[in-house]
């Protein structure tokens, strides 16, 4: 780590923020006409889009499961979402990304209620800034429940992150690349926990206070959530609107 470099001053980050405090958080729902459902996402610097369609039919035929649906997750960053150009086209951290995603999600997916069917779901990373991941699976969630999908509850994201030896909330690119470790998790409201990965070197206290920051940060992402969602619904047809909010809210 560059030493002449400090991640505080007078105990605030270099963006200005406290080291609990998350980026700030944008979402708009419905964003994509030709999707069942979508949500795009900014979170500090990252710029994603999610999209959603389905239940379907599986293609080809032999994949389909004849008791419950299944879930694909597809995660690309675009070339032009780094400073230096990424190569078109999946790559091995694509590939992880998806298939962590993916079974962060799966868990509240009510898949038996449409066997032999798929439930397909894009996301885009239009710019990049640290905790793309954490972002799909945000934006992913609420596409989900845009689109209709039976879920037993909605799935939040966030990162905790060791930078100068302290624990921060919701790493930018810089902490992230210079930072000491990297603990994103995934999890229902009700603090089941579906996602937890850890990159670098933390002592068992430091990996709990860690955990207990992106937890909190993942209760302040779902409320914004499943506003989002309940303002997008709460004009609609009466029936529309409590099948949102159901969808929206705690867990079943």
């Amino acid at each position: 780590m560059d030493e002449k470099l400090s991640f505080f001053k007078d105990g605030v980050r270099l963006d200005g923020r406290r080291s609990d405090e998350l980026r700030p958080i944008k979402i708009e729902v419905g964003v994509l006409a030709r999707a069942d459902g979508s949500c795009y996402m900014e979170m500090g610097d990252n710029r994603v889009i999610a999209a959603v369609y389905g239940p379907r039919e599986v293609h080809p035929r032999h994949l389909q499961e004849v008791t419950r649906a299944i879930v694909r997750y597809r995660y690309n960053m675009a070339s032009f979402s780094v400073e230096e150009r990424k190569r078109p086209g999946p790559d091995r951290r694509s590939n992880e990304v998806s298939k962590v995603s993916r079974e962060a999600l799966e868990p509240v997916v009510l898949t038996s209620y449409f066997p032999k069917s798929v439930v397909d779901i894009f996301v885009e990373v239009l710019q990049a800034d640290a905790g793309t991941r954490t972002a799909g699976i945000n934006a992913a969630s609420v596409a989900l429940a845009d689109a209709g999908i039976p879920m037993k509850s909605l799935i939040s994201s966030c990162a905790a992150g060791k930078v100068d030896g302290e624990i921060v909330l919701d790493p930018m690119k810089i902490e992230d690349n210079l930072g000491e470790a990297d603990v994103p998790i995934a999890m229902t409201p009700g603090g089941d926990i579906t996602l937890l990965q850890m990159d670098g070197r933390l002592t068992k206290d430091e990996l709990k206070r860690a955990v207990d920051l992106a937890k909190a940060g993942c209760r302040q992402i779902y409320e914004i959530q499943r506003k989002v969602l309940v303002d997008r619904y709460s004009h609609m047809e009466p029936e529309i609107c409590d099948e949102a909010v159901a969808m929206a809210g705690e867990e079943i």
